[in-house]
């Protein structure tokens, strides 16, 4: 008997601010830059690449393509897709150790 399986997306359970937020939060914990991308794509398509594109004045394909796994977005696009999605990155001190 073979069991069916579907690709796990996290991007269907962000389903309210908090839970995107809390999402991001844990991405960027350890300071993983592919991780924290990885997390803004995520996020990005919970809230929906159409309405980031607008809000961003970027295209969708280039979302996409800075906000993958792979993708090394420059700062400037991850302040605007965090901008956009409400967001702001803050400075905060590292623990001494």
């Amino acid at each position: 008997m073979t069991i069916e399986t579907r690709t796990f997306d996290p991007a269907a359970y962000l389903d309210s601010p908090e839970a995107m937020l809390a999402y991001l939060e844990g991405a960027s914990a350890d300071g993983d830059v592919r991780e924290i991308t990885d997390a803004l794509g995520v996020v990005a398509r919970a809230r929906g690449m159409t309405f980031l594109a607008e809000e961003t004045g970027l295209t969708r394909q280039a979302l996409f393509k800075a906000l993958s796994g792979d993708g090394n977005p420059e700062f400037g696009t991850v302040l605007k897709v965090v901008r956009a999605l409400g967001l702001r990155l803050l400075p905060e001190a590292a623990a001494a150790g």
